[in-house]
């Protein structure tokens, strides 16, 4: 392989490396797609579909997106150990467009029934519980071992970056063109996903099953529950994240609920306070890593720092102060991403690591639908300003918990952190 010269090494990742900047590409397409189409239905629901009981209505749609993620897992996992990624990458981003020119057809032909949303959902959910941890595993076949963390900031800024463009789309597009139109956009952002893996040659993707069995023969596949014994330290970081996660991604849920009640406003201020967070995201994405301390040391602070952003909306009911909150909110979600996945990525031997990321899709995954139900019930009968103060509340023992996991200070499966390559120009992580 030639060595990289100084200035193409100085160059973004998703330009110096065309696989990866493809892929990556395919990434945000589709992630921009489910995202768009869950806060536009969302929206939907909340405005026009669903009278009197709203809350409850977004509640169990955002619960049926997230089940296919934490149903499937083992489902998953066996697949991405079995067939070629790039073939299971295409497939599932060419089945989400399939499912999402089919929604829009009904949608333009008749009134669309909400049941018919909630398959949509479940079908694109379906298909992207597939697609995020299979690319997640992908990428070592995509990028030199010195470029992961580079990677892995590129492949979480995708999560922003997508929701940033989806959520600002979503609710727009439900506004001026219906569902029929946010499926055609969906449908259309899934099959250029699709078209664009198929150019991409990955490294070891053409014999993944021959890998996989002549690995068997070596030695045996670990279970999860063996996995994670044997690892503690990650295994009490997924559990603290997991009880954070019920209450920060009930905001998804809260967002369009408080723009209806408390602010009165319309797909615009859904849009707005969904970019905030998003492009907080973003920033904290490819700014992680620059990010001094520990991982779970910085883990804690911005676990901490989450809760009194969220706290805030409850106590001012000002869209300038709340899109401030939102923002500083995703910054700490997407630093937390970075730092944690690149910890993982080198953590986690090569043979686990496809049950390991669908597991932990699956299970950062698990309490979203209990989230989503018992916030939009809630919405229902308490004040959405009260629902923040509880997210608000409720991250305050996850943070604790993290701050107090036995060895955070130097765990004994982290490596000292390599040595930082020279930033980018153009804002790569490193």
């Amino acid at each position: 392989m030639t060595t990289p010269t100084v200035s193409a090494r100085r160059l973004p990742l998703v330009l110096r490396n065309r696989a990866f900047g493809t892929v990556w590409l395919g990434q945000v397409l589709t992630q921009a797609a489910v995202r768009m189409f869950q806060v536009g239905i969302s929206w939907w629901l909340i405005s026009d579909a669903a009278s009197g009981d709203g809350g409850f209505a977004a509640g169990l749609f955002m619960a049926v997106s997230t089940l296919p993620a934490v149903v499937l897992a083992p489902l998953v996992a066996r697949a991405i150990a079995r067939f070629a990624h790039r073939s299971l990458l295409r497939t599932a981003a060419g089945g989400a467009g399939a499912a999402a020119a089919a929604l829009a057809v009904w949608a333009g032909a008749s009134e669309l029934p909400v049941a018919a949303a909630y398959a949509a959902a479940l079908a694109l959910a379906t298909c992207q519980a597939f697609f995020d941890p299979c690319l997640t595993t992908s990428v070592p076949e995509l990028v030199d071992d010195a470029d992961i963390e580079a990677a892995t900031g590129f492949e979480l800024s995708t999560q922003s970056l997508a929701s940033l463009g989806g959520a600002l789309l979503g609710a727009l597009v439900v506004d001026a063109a219906g569902v029929a139109g946010l499926a055609v956009g969906c449908a259309a952002a899934y099959v250029t996903a699709a078209l664009l893996i198929a150019t991409v040659r990955f490294r070891r993707a053409e014999q993944p099953a021959a890998d996989a069995a002549a690995g068997e023969d070596q030695a045996p596949r670990r279970t999860l529950r063996q996995l994670l014994g044997s690892m503690p330290y990650v295994r009490g970081i997924l559990l603290c994240f997991t009880a954070a996660n019920l209450f920060t991604t009930a905001v998804f849920v809260v967002m369009p609920l408080y723009t209806a009640s408390v602010l009165h406003g319309d797909g615009g201020t859904v849009a707005l306070l969904e970019a905030s967070l998003g492009v907080g995201t973003l920033v904290g994405s490819f700014t992680g890593a620059r990010v001094p301390g520990r991982p779970a040391v910085v883990g804690t602070a911005c676990l901490g720092a989450m809760a009194a952003a969220l706290a805030i909306p409850g106590l001012i009911a000002a869209r300038p102060v709340i899109a401030g909150s939102l923002l500083l909110t995703g910054w700490c979600v997407g630093v937390i991403g970075v730092r944690f996945v690149a910890l993982f990525q080198r953590l986690v031997p090569a043979a686990d690591k496809p049950a390991f990321f669908a597991v932990m899709q699956a299970v950062l995954g698990a309490t979203f639908p209990v989230a989503s139900l018992l916030f939009g019930f809630l919405g229902d009968h308490l004040s959405a300003q009260t629902l923040c103060l509880i997210q608000a509340a409720g991250l305050v023992p996850a943070a604790l918990a993290l701050a107090l996991l036995p060895g955070h200070s130097r765990p004994a499966e982290a490596p000292d952190p390599a040595p930082a390559p020279e930033p980018t120009p153009a804002g790569g992580t490193r």
